[in-house]
């Protein structure tokens, strides 16, 4: 008789568990699955009990391709499991807050994506790696890109049949921006003149905006420019890039609200601009983020735009050189955006310093709590939380939260 299990809860890279534990893909808690369990997984489990929110995936795709982890869960469960993580990473260092509604970016909004690419013996495969798989899934529709980036396969093809090693496979960035896709490639054989022209072309024939390879730039038809508030900002190749317009936004505004009428903010891992610029509307910002590229970017989009306060760019390790206290003193505001890590070093600096209103940003529910905790010791108050959904049916979060000091 086969072994039923009951999942109890999602792990963190979205996996059912069950009691034991089992580890079981796209299943839901509440459900009653089976299969073969090996070394504590079932790798294709049999759904014999469906939780009601379980719905058909809307995608031919889902079940060899890797890109999504909750495309067969309702909306309503995605949200408030991703709201549910968030308190559950505050609830591990005794923290609570007020949660904000979840903000949720649309289907089919994802501005900037990484495919891979592989020759095959019938021409170009361009797609997501499969679950826990090399295999490349070929993809033909996305519920998740941007229409201009499905828009653009024909093209990422024709790279890969250029470009691609016999056995190896390319990274592909392709990312939108107001003048076309910016594609930034890795992984591809070594440039010589007759791939530099071939490739020229090839941007030249599918009307890329800029094209990339290995760090080098091929050809710029058109300078690919992001819109930062009122400046427009030509980002380094393969730069950080908030997912989606709408998740942007939303970040923003939460950002713009803890700021309130600050005249002086300071903007910690600034990137290429993202709130520093939209805050230069209002208040004197001094940006600082770790990669020369992106602040060069930052400052020559402020340089250009007309009605913009005073900007001011540093570029800084804040993993090992955080701005100190008191170097912070002088700031009504600040605004911080980390990577993954989180930044530990950073906050540490910013919990010693009399900075009165505190902006911090995350992609990491684990590392922003640990560092909220770090604020709240020092004692500043968690006023609310905000959790913001740009990746949609992935396991991924992010947040905004609002921080004064007491």
């Amino acid at each position: 008789m086969t072994k039923t299990y009951t999942i109890e809860r999602l792990g963190h890279l979205g996996d059912g568990i069950a009691p034991g534990p089992v580890f079981a893909p796209r299943c839901l808690p509440g459900e009653e699955i089976s299969g073969d369990v090996v070394d504590g997984r079932i790798a294709a489990p049999r759904i014999m009990t469906p939780s009601p929110d379980r719905v058909k995936a809307p995608c031919p795709h889902y079940n060899a391709c890797g890109g999504c982890a909750l495309l067969h869960a309702s909306d309503q469960f995605v949200a408030d499991w991703k709201v549910g993580v968030v308190k559950a990473a505050l609830d591990a260092h005794g923290l609570t807050s007020e949660f904000r509604p979840i903000m949720t970016s649309p289907a089919a909004s994802r501005r900037r994506a990484v495919l891979s690419g592989r020759r095959g013996k019938k021409g170009a495969i361009v797609g997501f790696h499969g679950r826990r798989s090399d295999t490349i899934t070929e993809i033909t529709s996305c519920q998740l890109v941007h229409p201009d980036i499905l828009a653009a396969l024909p093209a990422l093809g024709a790279l890969t049949m250029l470009g691609a090693s016999r056995k190896g496979a390319l990274s592909i960035n392709v990312v939108q921006s107001a003048s076309g896709l910016d594609v930034s490639v890795t992984g591809g054989k070594p440039l010589d003149r007759g791939l530099e022209t071939d490739l020229a072309q090839a941007l030249h024939t599918y009307g890329l905006a800029r094209l990339t390879w290995d760090g080098e730039v091929i050809a710029t038809e058109t300078p690919p420019e992001q819109l930062f508030g009122i400046a427009a900002v030509v980002p380094p190749a393969g730069a950080f890039l908030q997912a989606t317009r709408a998740g942007e936004a939303a970040l923003l505004d939460g950002v713009r609200e803890i700021v309130g009428g600050a005249k002086s903010v300071i903007d910690l891992f600034a990137g290429c601009g993202t709130f520093a610029l939209p805050l230069a509307q209002a208040a004197e910002v001094h940006a600082v983020e770790g990669h020369a590229a992106m602040t060069d970017a930052l400052a020559l989009g402020w340089r250009q735009t007309q009605g913009l306060r005073h900007v001011t760019t540093e570029v800084r390790d804040l993993f090992r050189n955080p701005l100190m206290a008191e170097d912070l003193a002088r700031f009504d505001a600040a605004v911080i955006d980390p990577p993954r890590a989180g930044a530990e070093a950073q906050i540490a600096q910013l919990a010693a310093s009399d900075i009165k209103r505190i902006a911090m940003v995350s992609c990491n529910a684990q590392t922003f709590a640990r560092d909220a905790k770090a604020l709240v010791d020092a004692g500043y108050r968690m006023n609310w939380v905000q959790v913001v959904d740009q990746f949609r049916w992935s396991t991924h979060t992010e947040q905004v939260a609002s921080f004064t000091r007491a």
